[in-house]
């Protein structure tokens, strides 16, 4: 079971890629992550490092703390 900053984190992940208008396959690519590793992270399969918290940040043009924003 996922723990609530693990939730929230699938949230605002999935909303600002689809604000940027972005599939997870593309923001995959432009993270030099697999489409699984999104997706993953997406559905709360696991929990992302944070290296790549900050590689998918600095991606989606964010500062990493917003994906823990409620």
């Amino acid at each position: 079971m996922a723990n609530c900053s693990s939730e929230i984190l699938q949230t605002n992940l999935k909303k600002y890629r689809k604000e940027k208008g972005l599939t997870q396959l593309q923001l995959a690519i432009k993270c030099s992550l697999s489409v699984d590793h999104i997706s993953g992270i997406e559905r709360g399969k696991f929990y992302p490092s944070v290296k790549t918290i900050f590689t998918i940040a600095e991606v989606l043009n964010i500062e990493p703390y917003k994906f823990f924003m409620k």
